[in-house]
């Protein structure tokens, strides 16, 4: 299970030997993250929106909105399935033609483990996603002339290490890898990778803060284009039952 991880994490790096082109860009996320029970019931929602800028903070990049249901089986494992809205900007040295909208639905696994004396989170999400491909109509304006379909598949995961002895405060850190599938991919198998450390610090039992830093690899539609992405990331995250 080990050398899987490992293997598994490394995989990003196996695509990035060549590119045509490459893009660099420095973003800023922002983002509220919410996981939150009925009571006592196993049964909860999650609620989650993220406001994403590039050129730290000047650039439209993307927004998103990602409500679910959750079930948590045990202490260890919970379920969740959900729906997402996303609409996404041109950005960068490459950017798409025009922004576009995507709809996804998701159904994920939450894990954890303990290894070398620290927690660790497993989670696997797939995603069905439509995109918008974006034409210009018989008067110039701008619609969806395609709703593209594909599937993805992601692995995150994740562990914190305590600062101090209330383990209030804490540096964290995680890898999440995007592999896409499908008949609708053909140049792109290898989405993205997303590596993130940083510092969390916990406002009272069911909320905290984090602020990290993320370098992002996006190997973009069509296969010939890499982002090497620096991201400033700042998370509220709750955990308060309704």
């Amino acid at each position: 299970m080990k050398n899987f991880i490992i293997a598994l994490l490394a995989f990003g790096a196996v695509f990035q030997a060549r590119a045509d082109r490459t893009d660099a860009n420095g973003n800023l996320w922002l983002g509220y993250i919410g996981d939150h029970a009925f009571g006592d019931s196993p049964w909860g929602v999650h609620l989650e929106a993220q406001i994403r800028w590039a050129d730290f903070g000047d650039e439209e990049q993307q927004y998103l909105i990602r409500p679910g249901i959750n079930y948590q089986l045990n202490e260890q494992t919970s379920f969740s399935v959900g729906y997402a809205i996303i609409e996404t900007h041109p950005y960068g040295d490459f950017p798409a033609i025009h922004e576009f909208p995507e709809h996804r639905f998701w159904q994920q696994i939450n894990h954890q483990t303990s290894w070398m004396g620290l927690q660790w989170t497993h989670r696997v999400r797939l995603e069905q996603r439509w995109i918008g491909e974006m034409a210009r109509d018989s008067e110039g304006s701008w619609e969806v002339a395609n709703w593209r379909y594909e599937n993805r598949l992601r692995y995150m995961l994740r562990t914190t290490v305590p600062l101090v002895p209330s383990k209030n405060t804490y540096l964290y850190g995680s890898n999440e890898i995007f592999l896409n599938f499908g008949e609708n991919v053909d140049a792109n198998e290898f989405d993205q990778n997303r590596a993130i450390i940083g510092i969390g610090h916990r406002l009272n039992a069911s909320t905290r803060i984090e602020l990290g830093y993320m370098h992002q690899t996006i190997h973009r539609r069509g296969g010939q284009v890499w982002e090497n992405n620096h991201t400033l990331v700042c998370y509220l995250i709750s955990t308060q039952p309704f």
